[in-house]
């Protein structure tokens, strides 16, 4: 039997902020999905996604769905 986890991995506010709009940083959004591979989690599906902050705001977050056996 499987289990499933949805993360949403997004920039800070503070740098969509300052910049008008901000990107997912590689190396963390690589970083936290090896942390979740180390935990036999492994990615099914994922789905960017442009987000609106304070009407005039954007940033990037990217949409997870993991997937593992459960023990």
């Amino acid at each position: 039997m499987k289990e499933y986890k949805v993360i949403v991995f997004q920039e800070g506010t503070l740098s969509s902020l300052l910049l008008g709009n901000a990107n997912v940083n590689e190396v963390k959004f690589t970083e936290a999905l090896n942390k979740n591979a180390e935990q036999g989690w492994r990615v099914v599906t994922m789905e960017k996604d442009i987000r609106r902050l304070f009407l005039f705001w954007k940033r990037e977050a990217y949409l997870v769905v993991l997937e593992r056996e459960r023990n």
